[in-house]
């Protein structure tokens, strides 16, 4: 068994927590670093049935993109998901540990995975972050911020390029903007809801931009001047499960670690 301790260094080698937003709730969420950790489960959510599946299983840490307690928690009196997932972590002592939007800020984080399926090149951060001086944010030597812009191999007639969107990303659907143009070769993407970053995509010449949970009157903001995909949030970052995987394998080959089988999605479409 190792530490906790020495696990969570990896994980924030790959992705700093001062880099995650101000907003986020990052980190070890429930457990203590001094703790013997006899297997893990990665997943996108921290829910309920996935700190039950690492419980039997024989793990007692579960590392997910997204944090389980995040606007606070004054109770935890079992009354909704949020409180359920926290007290059956306490009461089967699993650790929860969240790897959030500090992971969406790096390369080799989540949207360079989003690429990956897309086999974009030429890839560069979309809004890189910067220090007090106003120089850019590196880490590892890379820039530091949100969101990708980069090239398909070669361009796509749009129908093409909604074809390879619903293969990479296992899509029975999704919703999209009106075509405006006739090709597509660069793409702007943003794992989760990034709406907020339309602008710098349409700075940076992007003809298409992926991303999720973008509101009706947002996509009026499209302007006929770019292509708006909405993907979905769970299907635009599931998988980071494959990514946190790989990684955490990599690492600790003796470790048990497992992608979980549950499936977290809220959202069902007929």
């Amino acid at each position: 068994m190792i530490a906790l301790s020495n696990l969570i260094a990896h994980l924030e080698a790959l992705a700093p927590l001062p880099l995650q937003e101000s907003y986020d709730n990052a980190g070890l969420l429930v457990g203590f670093p001094q703790m013997e950790i006899s297997g893990a489960v990665v997943a996108l959510d921290m829910t309920e049935e996935v700190v039950l599946e690492a419980h039997q299983k024989g793990c007692n840490l579960v590392v997910a993109h997204h944090p389980i307690i995040f606007g606070g928690l004054k109770k935890i009196n079992r009354k909704n998901y949020v409180e359920r997932a926290v007290w059956t972590a306490i009461e089967k002592k699993v650790a929860l540990y969240a790897i959030h939007t500090n992971l969406d800020n790096v390369r080799e984080g989540v949207n360079d995975k989003i690429a990956d399926r897309l086999g974009l090149e030429n890839r560069q951060i979309l809004a890189p972050k910067k220090n007090q001086a106003g120089e850019p944010l590196l880490h590892q030597h890379k820039q530091t911020g949100a969101g990708l812009i980069g090239k398909l191999p070669k361009p796509l007639p749009t129908q093409d390029f909604f074809n390879l969107l619903k293969k990479a990303f296992h899509l029975h659907f999704f919703k999209h903007t009106a075509l405006c143009h006739e090709t597509i070769e660069k793409v702007a993407l943003c794992g989760g809801a990034g709406s907020f970053l339309l602008q710098a995509a349409k700075k940076a010449g992007a003809q298409a931009f992926i991303t999720a949970d973008y509101k009706y009157h947002e996509f009026f903001d499209a302007e006929n001047q770019i292509l708006i995909c909405d993907i979905g949030h769970y299907e635009s970052e599931i998988f980071t499960v494959e990514l946190l995987y790989d990684y955490l394998k990599a690492q600790f080959e003796a470790l048990p670690i497992y992608p979980t089988q549950v499936r977290t999605n809220p959202v069902f479409y007929y």
